[in-house]
């Protein structure tokens, strides 16, 4: 089984700064995949089994809308710190995110409001920060090559120390998660949509570079997201544009999948990010965020035990074609994710309204809640 890969504890000074695509950056048939051999679990970190009685006496100070709220990581107006402060009070979401270039949130005391806003249990700040086309701090701390720049032109140690520099500047503003570095696989057009994104269309290589992308950030204490599982980098098109197919799984395995085959590589915290993906022999129709099967591959086939996000399921029409959002929020979470983002904000209630109901009907089960809630928090730092 492959190594597993949990998420590292948060740094102090919790009071002051927060914890730590483009993604604005069913019924389960199917039985697990093959285990592949040749690898072994990392065993000296403990699975959420382990860590649940650490995290219980936080789980249990929630109540059930609390604990819904946790899991959701929502975007907001990066232009507007008082909207982000009331939804964070209010609402007691677990994660923001700030995705567009607008740099109003990150001046002043605006993050320093919302961690406060947020109580006993910090809020996560991410951005989508990769460097090239994908930046969110450029205009305040200048631009980052793209990652197939970064591969061309530097070292994997680098390109390390540029992702150190960078954390340390995330850090410094209140950012404490970046959905970066991207490992899907590509060498075409630079503008497509991964393109340059992408350090390189050699499994080898992307891992390497974007191992090293990763210790940088975890070096500067933010947590580093591995993007878009299980790789979107020859799929059809565009997620943002309606749900893309891409190669069988059979061959992604043999490709696409390779950055995920030791996921030791990659510094303790790293989390991953599953895309809105059609895969044939896999999926079979229904995007990779809101299918079992695809979690499943992750859990059992690559041996992955930390956070998992989804890709925004607000903004993406691979999602908003067919599912409304609190529809996909509440899907994503039967299906396995401990962390449904969506982008573009808006009113919180009718999605923690429908998980709720969830959680009360039995539909999404204690358990499921639960295992979820321990990962999102133990992220945090704030259980044991």
């Amino acid at each position: 089984m492959k190594r597993t890969v949990l998420a590292a504890a948060c740094v102090a000074a919790l009071a002051t700064t927060a914890c730590g695509g483009d993604d604005g950056s069913g019924e389960d048939t199917a039985a697990p995949s093959p285990q592949p051999s040749g690898t072994q679990q990392n065993s000296s970190q403990p699975s959420p089994d382990g860590q649940e009685g650490r995290c219980a006496s936080v789980i249990d100070s929630l109540s059930p809308r609390e604990r819904a709220a946790q899991l959701l990581v929502v975007g907001v107006d990066e232009n507007d710190p008082d909207a982000a402060v009331a939804l964070v009070r209010d609402n007691k979401v677990g994660g923001i995110f700030i995705g567009g270039n607008a740099t109003t949130l990150f001046t002043g005391d605006a993050l320093e409001r919302v961690q406060q806003a947020a109580g006993d249990i910090p809020v996560s700040v991410a951005v989508d920060d990769e460097g090239g086309r994908v930046q969110r701090i450029d205009e305040l701390v200048g631009p980052m090559p793209s990652a197939r720049e970064m591969a061309a032109t530097m070292t994997p140690e680098e390109v390390r120390e540029l992702a150190a520099e960078r954390g340390r500047q995330m850090r410094q503003y209140g950012i404490t998660v970046d959905y970066a570095p991207v490992v899907d696989l590509t060498d075409g057009p630079a503008n497509g949509v991964i393109g340059d994104r992408s350090f390189s269309a050699d499994p080898q290589t992307a891992t390497e570079y974007a191992a090293a992308f990763a210790q940088g950030l975890a070096d500067a204490d933010v947590r580093p997201v591995i993007k878009h599982f299980p790789g979107h980098g020859r799929a059809s098109g565009d997620s943002h544009q309606g749900l893309v197919t891409t190669p069988p799984l059979d061959e992604l395995r043999q490709s696409d999948l390779v950055p995920y085959d030791d996921l030791g590589v990659y510094p303790e915290g790293t989390e991953v990010m599953v895309g809105h993906l059609n895969v044939p022999g896999l999926t079979d129709g229904k995007p990779t965020s809101l299918s079992p099967e695809a979690y499943r591959l992750l859990r059992e086939d690559y041996g992955y035990d930390g956070p998992v996000l989804t890709d925004d399921l607000g903004a993406m029409r691979a999602i908003s074609d067919t599912y409304t959002l609190d529809e996909a929020v509440l899907l994503a979470l039967q299906a396995g994710a401990d962390q449904p983002l969506w982008s573009d904000g808006g009113d919180v209630g009718p999605v923690l309204d429908r998980i709720e109901a969830a959680m009360s009907s039995g539909d999404l089960p204690e358990g499921r809640v639960n295992e979820a809630l321990t990962r999102v928090l133990d992220a945090k730092g704030v259980c044991g």
